[in-house]
């Protein structure tokens, strides 16, 4: 199990914005995906922030109420952005995500974005270990 690496189960695409990308465009975005937020890139795909459904809330319910689009994705985005290496190991990632840690971390090598890893993915490669160990009646 400690073999398996974090490139082994990262998603490859996700999804990303950038830093002068409008918040509707943002929301627009995110609301095709299936994710609950995104890292914010440079245009040569450097993770620069990291921009989620909470970080828009805010902004957008005055945008609403107001029918004015004025914010734009890095006037919001988290500047901190807690990255992994695809070289870490899924183990070391759970130990990462337990406490207060966020749900998905962006994926980088020399500051590059290569994709994203989240909760998820971390439980499947468990399972899959798991499933390996114990055979349960269906």
């Amino acid at each position: 199990m400690d073999s398996i690496q974090v490139r082994d189960y990262m998603t490859l695409h996700p999804v990303t914005f950038t830093p002068e990308m409008p918040l509707t465009a943002a929301l627009a975005k995110l609301l095709r995906s299936d994710n609950h937020g995104g890292p914010v890139i440079d245009d040569k795909e450097h993770v620069i922030g990291f921009i989620s459904e909470q970080d828009l809330l805010d902004k957008l319910v005055k945008a609403s109420y107001f029918c004015h689009d004025s914010h734009v994705v890095g006037e919001c985005m988290r500047d901190e952005v807690l990255t992994v290496s695809p070289d870490m190991t899924i183990i070391e990632l759970a130990d990462l995500m337990q406490v207060g840690k966020p749900k998905a971390y962006p994926v980088v090598d020399n500051g590059k974005l290569l994709g994203m890893i989240s909760r998820s993915e971390v439980l499947k490669a468990l399972g899959k270990n798991l499933a390996s160990c114990f055979q349960h009646p269906v």
